[in-house]
């Protein structure tokens, strides 16, 4: 039986049709001002952080509005493109104001309320995008292509007050589809397309059927369209999966300079620079995004910090850990702690809060760190991030079982199964089975610091099994911990060596140069006799920690390892690839017995 909340919504929507319809009689058959007043648009001029020229990229899309707001449609597009929605909401009102009766303007507002790949719109989105696309639904003068448009993006609002978000988003992708299909020209129909099967796609889906087909949708449009924001943004999220992420390199290296008016475009290479292990990259992404983000919320007067720097600072302490950085991914720790106000708060912002000093104590297996990890953070900003909260308490239950703090262990594990249920409750299937693979790697540890053995690896065998089978959510860098890499060091303590080997080089095929992993593969290979294995891991590992001041207590022992095993690959120098030193080898030798030959033939 539907609710009396319920009713009360629809007879809003009806009387704002009717007043709607009612005024259809008037010049241009607009909508009223005090319709458009209703709709709280944001308001202003756009705000740019980044060149003079405030450059966004370059969208055309022609409407039936009319030549004077056709500029604005496009420039409105590219900002959308690069979701920058606030400011592209600000331009479609500008649209409004001055062409009440431009109904794909009234589409674009809704678009800018949707966002598809972050977190679902909330209730205040959903209201001002559903009371949009009704006024651009009752505006008779427009095409049937826009009309399209509007009708599908209504399927994603219609219900929502009782449909949940992917069965809308759903709806959504099948009638962008119809679109696509209906006008094979229209390159914004691909675009969006592609976007919403990306945003679709099943996590558990290993075939990747919807990114493949976004990808081969974006890239045949690609070289008519080298300035198109949507088309290399996109398609650095359809493929920001392992095994797929090197064919979008090419996206992620020319993004920002597309858009480097965008925050987001700064930012978003990183996300292909950290599947494939490329920090120093990613680094400079995110510290040039982060500062135009700091940039931004100085420029609007937001009196606080912008959701997107968090979002940045996850992907650079990431980046910093794996470098075996821990003194710059401190830095971000302690900064991170000082900031206290965000605007908006939202997913991406009680992510970073809980992961980035998660990730901090476990990396570095601080476990009495770990046990007593806190948050300067209130209880009541938790409430509605029951996944993000249980980062936390998985940290604690680690860091106390590692310590062999019981009860502790077992406490924080009761919490992780009462946020589990809350996410079952919501029906948010992937995070719940975020937080069971959590739930189990901690009662693996816990029953290892008991003594059961057996029940151990079967639990984080089970975890590893479960988190190989989904894909991390788009908004963040990887897991805080990978599972298998976490299998891998359950096993080496053990002592079976050739298993962690073979656990560390799976998390490596998925997450290459992660730290950890390199470390534990050295470590293993040490530990089975084999010299050459363990002196490669080592050398990456020291290569990659090349920079960081001080030099990590781990890094000195592989470096140690190195030295006491020289001849372990014909005496290759440390910090010096096998293959690099053989064809330094070759080279010298071609060199020596030319010179033999030249003073024989003398």
């Amino acid at each position: 039986m539907k609710s009396f909340a319920h009713w009360v919504h629809q007879l809003a929507i009806v009387l704002l049709l009717f007043t709607i319809f009612s005024c259809s009689t008037q010049k241009s058959d607009q909508p009223s001002k005090q319709i458009i007043k209703d709709l709280g648009l944001k308001r202003g001029g756009v705000v740019s952080c980044g060149p003079p020229s405030g450059e966004f990229g370059s969208v055309v899309f022609e409407t039936s509005c009319g030549t004077q707001v056709q500029k604005d449609f496009n420039i409105a597009l590219s900002i959308l493109h690069s979701f920058e929605y606030d400011e592209a909401e600000k331009i479609f009102a500008k649209i409004i104001d001055a062409e009440p009766a431009c109904a794909l303007a009234y589409w674009g507002v809704a678009m800018c309320n949707y966002h598809p790949l972050w977190a679902p719109p909330n209730r205040e989105d959903l209201i001002k995008g559903a009371r949009a696309i009704a006024i651009g639904k009752s505006i008779k003068q427009k095409t049937n292509k826009e009309r399209d448009y509007i009708n599908a993006l209504d399927a994603f609002y219609t219900n929502w007050q009782h449909d949940d978000h992917l069965t809308r988003s759903l709806r959504y992708k099948e009638a962008m589809g119809k679109i696509y299909n209906a006008y094979p020209n229209d390159k914004e129909a691909a675009v969006f397309y592609a976007l919403a099967l990306t945003a679709t796609a099943d996590p558990t889906d290993k075939s990747f059927s919807n990114q493949h087909k976004a990808y081969q949708i974006l890239t045949a449009m690609y070289p008519g369209q080298p300035d198109h924001p949507g088309i290399v943004h996109y398609t650095i999220h359809s493929y920001d999966y392992p095994g797929l992420a090197k064919l979008a390199l090419p996206a992620a290296k020319k993004y920002a300079a597309i858009a480097p008016a965008s925050a987001h475009a700064q930012h978003m290479p990183s996300h292909i620079f950290t599947r494939l292990g490329l920090w120093d990259e990613s680094i400079k992404s995110n510290i040039d995004a982060a500062t135009s983000a700091r940039c931004y919320a100085e420029a609007i007067g937001n009196n606080a910090h912008w959701d997107e720097e968090l979002h940045m600072i996850d992907y650079l302490t990431y980046a910093y850990l794996q470098k075996g950085d821990n003194k710059l991914a401190g830095d971000q720790c302690d900064y991170l702690k000082t900031i206290k106000d965000v605007k908006p708060y939202n997913f991406k912002v009680a992510y970073a809060f809980a992961s980035v000093p998660a990730r901090y104590v476990l990396e570095n297996k601080l476990w009495k760190d770990a046990a007593n990890l806190t948050s300067h953070i209130t209880p009541d900003k938790w409430k509605a991030f029951p996944w993000q909260l249980a980062i936390l308490h998985f940290a604690r239950a680690m860091g106390a079982a590692h310590i062999g703090n019981v009860s502790d262990a077992r406490n924080e594990l009761k919490i992780m199964n009462v946020l589990y249920d809350t996410l079952l409750h919501q029906k948010d299937n992937y995070k719940a089975n975020q937080v069971m693979i959590q739930i189990e790697t901690a009662e693996a540890w816990l029953s290892l610091k008991e003594g059961n053995k057996a029940a151990a690896l079967q639990l984080m065998e089970a975890a590893a099994t479960s988190e190989d089978r989904t894909e991390k959510h788009p908004v963040t860098p990887g897991e805080v911990l990978p599972a298998r890499e976490l299998l891998g060091d359950m096993l080496l303590k053990l002592q079976r060596p050739a298993e962690a080997l073979a656990a560390y080089e799976a998390t490596l095929l998925k997450s290459p140069n992660r730290f950890n992993a390199l470390l534990g593969a050295g470590q293993a290979a040490e530990a089975l006799g084999n010299k050459s294995r363990a002196t490669k891991y080592y050398k990456e590992l020291l290569l990659l920690a090349k920079d960081a001041k001080p030099e990590r207590m781990e890094v000195k022992q592989a470096r140690l390892f190195l030295a006491q095993n020289q001849n372990a690959l014909q005496g290759s120098p440390a910090g010096v690839t096998s293959h690099e030193f053989t064809l330094k080898n070759a080279t010298k030798f071609l060199k020596e017995s030319l010179v033999a030959m030249w003073r024989v033939l003398q």
